[in-house]
């Protein structure tokens, strides 16, 4: 048996009775599929809304962002994604490239005192290339991680998992784009932590972490010296520890949210009938904060189906991560998931005031091409590891 074949796992999985119609039908990942295309409408329904009073929230843009990444993930799904397992060089100078084209003369545009985003040539088109960044990411940091076949036992080796982690992170914090890097971090932090380090030496690492954050936040105070952390980063924080600080600026935004959802009750107000946002109180409710106008628009419920539906998308991402014996696919599937766990709980604990405001989009949920063809794509990786799941390779 090919040494790629042996690796794959064919013990049935839970629901794999959903697939067993055969033919064009089992070569899709029904469990994480479903849930997915379900998300996708109801962000549309909900960005349709968004347009009907908000300019910005263009509901055209946002199918063509849809349309895009179905394309884009249907080509993935046919691809093999284990070739890109030894081409960790190649997928370093990628993610490189993508993170720093912002500041390359002719490409960089910008918007909110950030230059995150690329203009085109010709088409006149933006494009964030931070988005796409994120899964090559999770592809390099599987290549890296794959090679130990589940056991990291020399912590030489494990500092140089961090390190290579460092990389991509300190490319997207120059742009500044804090709430990215966090998800790069989040993420890739996740795959190491499941290609088998010693505990001991994560406890370590997480504690360096909250100790340089701690270093961060009380040096970005501190008057006469140069500051690591913007104005707005650290007020953000600020906010979040003591909302009253500053309730009409830094806060303003948490403080609309919270009333946005509270207001939604249990059933909502209805499709359209979002008044915080209609009437201009709510900022960026079609991108940052749709999760408040869409608990303002449906409720508790409406928030409950949401949240039950990524939780039936990131499950079944996770049981068939478990199936899979092969470290890299394994890994990458524990990187989609681990992506998407941690913008959900970021974007809507912000929403809430649970989490700090960073920016962060609702997947599938949020206005932005980018975002939303990035985190198709990630549907097409989790399909293609499906559909390659019993051929050598």
């Amino acid at each position: 048996m090919p040494a790629t074949a042996k690796h794959m796992t064919k013990t049935p999985a839970l629901g794999e009775h959903l697939n067993r119609g055969g033919g064009f039908i089992s070569d899709l990942y029904l469990q994480q599929l479903v849930p997915s295309l379900l998300l996708i409408i109801y962000g549309a329904v909900v960005i349709w809304s968004a347009s009907l009073t908000n300019p910005d929230a263009v509901f055209s843009r946002h199918i063509l962002g849809i349309v895009l990444g179905i394309i884009a993930a249907a080509f993935i799904w046919r691809f093999d994604i284990r070739a890109l397992q030894n081409m960790p060089i190649i997928l370093l100078a990628l993610d490189a490239l993508l993170l720093i084209s912002p500041r390359i003369p002719g490409l960089s545009w910008s918007a909110m005192d950030m230059t995150g985003w690329i203009r085109i040539p010709f088409i006149h088109l933006t494009a964030q290339p931070s988005e796409p960044a994120k899964l090559v990411t999770i592809f390099l940091m599987a290549s890296l991680c794959a090679q130990y076949n589940g056991k990291v036992e020399n912590l030489r080796d494990y500092v140089r998992l961090c390190a290579m982690l460092c990389i991509p992170f300190a490319l997207i914090l120059v742009q500044p784009d804090l709430g990215t890097g966090l998800i790069i971090l989040v993420t890739g932090a996740i795959i190491i932590i499941c290609s088998g380090p010693k505990p001991l030496w994560v406890l370590i690492t997480i504690a360096l972490i909250v100790v340089g954050a701690a270093f961060i936040i009380i040096e970005s105070q501190i008057e006469g010296i140069p500051h690591i952390l913007k104005t707005y980063q650290l007020n953000r924080l600020i906010v979040f520890v003591d909302p009253s600080v500053d309730p009409y600026g830094s806060a303003y935004n948490l403080q609309q949210a919270k009333i946005a959802v509270g207001s939604g009750g249990f059933l909502g107000k209805g499709l359209g009938n979002a008044t915080q946002a209609a009437s201009g109180f709510l900022p960026e409710s079609h991108t940052d904060f749709v999760f408040a106008l869409l608990a303002e628009e449906f409720g508790f419920v409406g928030s409950m189906v949401l949240l039950g539906l990524f939780a039936w998308m990131i499950l079944s991402t996770v049981l068939l991560a478990m199936r899979i014996e092969a470290p890299f696919p394994k890994l990458v599937l524990v990187g989609c998931a681990a992506m998407w766990s941690f913008q959900v709980l970021e974007n809507v604990g912000m929403c809430i005031g649970i989490m700090p405001i960073t920016g962060i989009p609702l997947p599938y949920i949020s206005f932005g091409s980018s975002s939303m063809i990035t985190q198709i794509m990630a549907i097409g990786m989790v399909q293609s590891v499906w559909f390659h799941r019993q051929k050598s390779g």
